[in-house]
């Protein structure tokens, strides 16, 4: 006699049919999650541009050129099913060895794009800010010299490409911005009466000490001589005709200190036709509001910093303790 066949129940293989096709879809999005945030590709860390109104697309084609993600389709296939759709934002962006699609694209939606800088030093003139520009070779394009004390010293942000004329902007917008706002808070009787002047005074005192202690103590000593008529006699203004802020690189002769021109201030009373370089804003800040003071003189200390006097003769003493401290360290 034949022995009937089991039969396998029906509701029992769908669940196994079902369990198996839920492991093999979980097992799937298992791996395409983890490649989504796995290192790519990129070997060696790079710089990528995305140009403007760049859609991700694009973008993605940009970074597979560069080698920071395996395709664009891969990509924006994984976005789609991992990413939003925050907009990217254009610029040129660091890409680092190894970095996820995650990562490129929260780095990419972030905004976070390279910062390059430009320094222009307090009492930089002018010539040099057009030289400092022309050296950075991601800059593009020519500029002139811009007008001494026109650019405001500090730290600019750069993109690669970006022309020279945009960055030398960015600087001067910042000077006029700065000495507007310093100019409203200027201290009542501040012996300048006008916005040029303050910067041409105090592109004087930024060339006369390299100390923030001693801005408005100099600052002082010049108004002091500015209001009583007393020639300002600073160095840095026999200097500038000659040179036009580049280093003389030798003493001052005589015949330098009694040439008459729109700058010495050995030769004539009052401010120079301008500033002699491009002071910072502390230095503005200092002529607006000088300190309380009645010194008219001021020489080196031989310790970094200046003397003042109010007189002459306590003047001349000064001198001659700074020209002893000089004999004494074998300078003289």
């Amino acid at each position: 006699m034949a022995r009937a066949r089991k039969t396998f129940p029906v509701g029992r293989l769908l669940l196994i049919l079902v369990v198996a096709g839920l492991l093999v879809v979980g097992g799937g999005w298992l791996w395409t999650t983890r490649e989504w945030r796995a290192a790519g590709p990129l070997a060696v860390a790079t710089d990528v541009t995305i140009p403007e109104g760049a859609t991700l697309a694009a973008a993605a084609r940009v970074l597979e050129k560069a080698g920071a993600i395996e395709s664009t389709t891969g990509f924006l296939r994984k976005v789609r099913l991992f990413g939003d759709d925050a907009p990217i934002k254009a610029g040129e962006y660091g890409i680092e060895a190894g970095a996820s699609a995650a990562d490129i694209l929260a780095m990419l939606q972030s905004g976070k794009t390279l910062q390059r800088l430009i320094t222009i030093p307090e009492g930089m003139p002018s010539v040099l800010v057009r030289d400092r520009l022309m050296a950075r070779d991601l800059l593009t394009g020519d500029v002139p010299v811009p007008a001494e004390g026109s650019v405001l010293p500090d730290s600019y942000s750069f993109e690669r490409g970006e022309s020279r004329a945009a960055v030398l902007k960015r600087m001067q917008d910042a000077m006029t911005r700065t000495v507007d706002q310093l100019w409203r808070t200027r201290k009542p009787g501040t012996v300048v009466t006008t916005k040029q002047d303050a910067v041409t005074l105090a592109s004087i005192v930024e060339k006369e000490t390299a100390l923030a202690s001693e801005r408005r103590t100099v600052a002082a000593v010049y108004s002091n001589r500015l209001r009583t008529g007393m020639r300002l006699q600073a160095d840095p203004t026999v200097i500038y005709p000659i040179t036009r802020g580049r280093a003389l690189g030798r003493r001052i002769r005589k015949s330098e200190l009694a040439a008459v021109n729109a700058y010495n201030t050995y030769a004539m009373a009052g401010l120079p036709a301008g500033p002699i370089a491009n002071p910072g804003k502390g230095a503005i800040a200092a002529v607006l509001n000088p300190a309380e003071s009645d010194a008219v003189y001021f020489v080196a200390s031989g310790k970094g910093g200046h003397v003042f006097a109010r007189t002459l003769a306590e003047h001349n003493a000064n001198v001659q303790r700074y020209y002893a401290l000089r004999r004494a360290r074998g300078e003289m």
